[in-house]
């Protein structure tokens, strides 16, 4: 798979990097688009829309399926509770 899309807007030509997710899902990195080009994303419902980057969580809203690694701070060596 190619690790860039490109949209043309006005005769103009963007390259956006693509990412993949852990489910294998492939995405086009919108995050820098109205930066360059002034236009944003519409994505009526939010049905295809990955919120964020996450390398402990993984959430499918329409399976009602979330994944996360869960941490036990009270553990860490590096964390204080007072």
């Amino acid at each position: 798979m190619s690790k860039e899309a490109k949209l043309e807007l006005e005769g103009k030509t963007f390259t956006l990097p693509t990412v993949v997710g852990t489910e294998g899902e492939r995405a086009v990195d919108v995050s820098s688009l109205r930066a360059n080009t002034g236009y944003i994303t519409l994505d009526d419902g939010y049905g295809n829309t990955g919120s964020c980057v996450s390398k402990v969580t993984f959430i499918d809203g329409d399976q009602a399926f979330c994944v996360t690694a869960v941490f036990r701070l009270k553990n860490s060596p590096k964390i204080q509770f007072h």
